[in-house]
């Protein structure tokens, strides 16, 4: 058998491989991001602009007559004055929502990731299934379910937790039940993720230490969640503050919340530099709110 001959080049070296080609693979990350990129800037970025310019209109204009860019900048404190109410009862609503949903979405986030063995998957499921059906069509259930007529009022009614007048639909408490059961599934997901994770040989190991179920919780359970339940308060809180669905079918005029007020402005009144004013001040104030959120919560996993 031969042995295959070297061929040498011209320099009397023998041939290298060609080099990669670097420059096609450091523009290959930017070219993945350009569709997130381009779908951003054209049904996000460029409505906004949209949005913050009609802010600014002349508010003497109208729909018919056209509105004039007069850099209206009075707009926001006009609003604001008119409306504050409907803006501070949506943070309060939420809030409240917020604190109803921790307390039965993180037991029971724990006892999924940590307690439900093969029952884990039928559980999640079940967390998840209402959000198959409509947005609305889930409201307008518990509508159904609140009514004056409904069995859960004859119930309370039965029971003497009711008056014989008392209801529960048209109420600033079943606005709240509304966005507590709407967003709760943005709450218990995030929160599950982060137990699914946690060790139970670390709670094993407080225990060993002496440390109480509380003191275990405190120090170890609570503090490994802590992105989880950063990140599951922001997905409820930042659209349940918006929300109008639930303060329309659930609640009466007196119950609105902000988003109402912008969703008649546009649509009713056809008062768009009051609506797109509102608007940016909402946008502004969940921004507030969610940055002082994240300094006291001293997390950056979330971010």
């Amino acid at each position: 058998m031969t042995a295959l001959a070297h061929v040498p080049t011209g320099s009397g070296q023998s041939a290298s491989p060609p080099a990669p080609r670097r420059g096609r693979h450091r523009l290959l990350p930017y070219l993945l991001l350009l569709p997130g990129a381009a779908w951003l800037l054209i049904f996000f970025a460029v409505p906004l602009v949209q949005l913050a310019a009609a802010s600014l209109y002349d508010p003497s204009g109208s729909v018919t007559t056209g509105y004039a860019m007069t850099g209206a900048v009075g707009n926001y404190p006009a609003a604001l004055q008119e409306y504050w109410p409907q803006l501070v009862r949506s943070f309060v609503y939420t809030g409240i929502a917020l604190v109803l949903a921790l307390l039965m979405g993180y037991p029971l986030a724990y006892g999924i990731a940590q307690k439900a063995g093969r029952w884990k998957n039928l559980l999640l499921v079940s967390v998840v299934a209402p959000m198959f059906t409509s947005f609305l069509v889930r409201t307008l259930a518990w509508k159904t379910i609140l009514s004056d007529n409904g069995w859960l009022v004859g119930l309370l009614r039965d029971v003497h937790l009711l008056g014989p007048d008392g209801r529960l639909l048209a109420t600033a408490g079943a606005v709240v039940l509304g966005l507590t059961y709407n967003f709760l599934p943005f709450l218990v997901l995030p929160l599950y993720a982060s137990l699914e994770r946690l060790d139970p040989r670390m709670l094993e190991a407080a225990s060993d230490l002496y440390a109480s179920p509380l003191r275990a919780f405190q120090k170890v359970t609570l503090p490994l969640s802590m992105p989880g339940l950063v990140a599951g308060t922001l997905l409820f809180f930042i659209p349940a503050s918006g929300d109008y669905i639930n303060a329309e079918l659930l609640g009466t005029p007196r119950d609105n919340m902000i988003g109402n007020v912008i969703d008649s402005a546009f649509l009713v009144k056809l008062n768009y530099p009051q609506g797109a004013a509102l608007s940016f001040l909402l946008m502004a104030a969940i921004l507030a709110v969610v940055f002082v959120y994240l300094r006291k919560a001293g997390t950056e996993e979330v971010l």
